[in-house]
């Protein structure tokens, strides 16, 4: 029998709180080391290195770390786009200029996001990347992406969809959060290759 949407929702929830649980459990030296391991494997996949603006995010608490990575493609003389969170959820970018760029900004409830201080770009800025860094939570075997849940990323990815661009959608994530199916409606949309501290999958 198919699933509906509320039961693909309900999956979606308890794989989120099962991955924040695990992530929860990592110590600051895991996800150092991790962020390093990261940073590496990324900055030599083939997109990357030809990439002249790529959108990305500052990793907070215990995501996969992209601190060390943007610092690097900043340093390689890429254009870097980082989000700030607007009150419906879309995203708005700013160019990342280093560490002391960016600003502490607390969203209602929600946890503190590092977004760039600079003066604002738009939402179709992301239309310029070359190669889009996605977060995310697990990534199945046909590149579906299990996101946080606050929609703001199906906003980004339908509206490259809409103005006809193809940049190269990339998520990092842990080695652990491959897993081999992650429950998809009818608005996600496939990642091109997953990035781990162990290595580069891609998808078809």
């Amino acid at each position: 029998m198919r699933h509906n949407d509320g039961s693909d929702e309900a999956d979606k929830r308890a794989l989120r709180r099962h991955i924040a649980t695990v992530r929860r459990g990592l110590t600051a030296d895991d996800v150092q080391v991790a962020a390093g391991a990261l940073a590496e494997r990324a900055l030599a996949l083939p997109e990357l290195a030809h990439a002249r603006t790529v959108a990305a995010y500052v990793s907070v608490g215990s995501e996969p770390g992209t601190r060390a990575l943007l610092d690097a493609l900043r340093a390689r003389g890429v254009r870097v786009l980082l989000p700030s969170l607007l009150p419906d959820n879309d995203l708005d970018w700013g160019l990342y200029a280093g560490e002391d760029s960016l600003a502490s900004v607390r969203h209602g409830g929600k946890m503190h996001l590092l977004e760039p201080g600079g003066a604002p770009l738009g939402p179709d800025a992301v239309l310029d990347a070359d190669v889009v860094l996605l977060p995310g939570l697990a990534v199945d075997a046909r590149g579906m992406r299990l996101g946080r849940g606050g929609g703001s990323y199906d906003r980004v990815l339908a509206r490259l969809e809409r103005a006809g661009a193809h940049p190269a959608l990339v998520v990092l994530l842990y080695d652990t959060e491959v897993v081999e199916h992650v429950p998809e409606e009818p608005h996600d949309r496939p990642v091109h290759a997953v990035v781990t501290p162990g290595g580069v999958r891609r998808f078809g």
